[in-house]
């Protein structure tokens, strides 16, 4: 594979300066060129889009009897924001390639063993961040109507949301969901690198429940106990799957270690058996 070429060339990965400099070059063109052409689907799909986003405006206004627009405060709000809008659809739609080329990046410089968990860590952090992202924009709609519950029910009140705040208030609420996803994968990874023990993080499992209950809550407020629990169940399958996963790991790599120790131990009166053998 093309990927390898450098590794296979180059048996101990070791590159030049220069010749990180256009890996790098090269990495950071592909995920511009891809993160563009994302960008013109974004451009494509940012009116359906922004009409999906205002539905939830238009019927708590409907539902509570006030006025409730969006409102672009200048002459070029309304392209900034498309095009805003745009890049962030582009970013999300070509995030397996930019993932990827921040990943192809880094194998020259990892052993086998290394690449095999990168590879792990890829395929497990980009559909975790897509299911972030979808349960993102699903909750969204409960999240808007609840808070903008709070505008008085009189006929003579008025809600009028700045574009730009509205679009970034969305565009925060769905990475926020899309990275809690990833954060049990980054847990692992902490681990791995040998910085956090599993039996650590058990020892805070009551702020992990707190924690994903509260995020869930603010997610699916009011007395939709339903949503609450269909979202909170899955991030709590995800963190105490990974921090079972790291328990699992630090076993093995007692055991692992354990045994190295031992086998050291063992040459070592062996050598010394030999040495007085020796001297006899």
């Amino acid at each position: 594979m093309a990927l390898f070429k450098g590794r296979t060339s180059n048996p101990e990965g070791r590159m030049s300066l220069k010749s990180h400099l256009v890996e790098l070059r090269n990495r950071l063109i592909k995920s511009a060129i891809a993160l563009l052409l994302g960008a013109i689907a974004g451009w494509l799909l940012y009116d359906p889009l922004f009409a999906a986003i205002s539905e939830p405006i238009k019927r708590i206004a409907h539902e509570k009897g006030f006025d409730a627009k969006i409102t672009f405060g200048g002459i070029t709000t309304g392209f900034d924001l498309h095009l805003q809008g745009a890049f962030f659809i582009g970013a999300i739609v070509s995030s397996p390639i930019w993932i990827y080329q921040i990943w192809a990046f880094i194998v020259p410089g990892l052993n086998a063993k290394e690449r095999r968990y990168t590879f792990g860590f890829m395929f497990a952090a980009i559909p975790l961040f897509a299911a972030g992202l979808y349960c993102g924009w699903w909750v969204m709609p409960n999240v808007v109507h609840a808070l903008m519950s709070f505008t008085p029910n009189d006929s003579s009140a008025a809600n009028y949301i700045q574009a730009g705040d509205y679009i970034t208030f969305i565009m925060q609420l769905i990475l926020f969901m899309g990275i809690a996803f990833l954060v049990p994968v980054v847990l692992v990874g902490v681990n791995m690198a040998g910085v956090l023990r599993g039996k650590t993080m058990f020892k805070s499992w009551r702020f992990t429940v707190l924690g994903v209950t509260l995020v869930s809550a603010m997610a699916a407020p009011g007395n939709d106990a339903f949503t609450m629990f269909l979202l909170a169940g899955p991030l709590l399958v995800l963190y105490f799957g990974a921090m079972g996963l790291c328990v699992l790991l630090d076993r093995r790599r007692d055991r692992r270690r354990a045994k190295q120790a031992q086998e050291t131990e063992e040459t070592a009166d062996s050598a010394t058996s030999l040495g007085d053998l020796e001297n006899l």
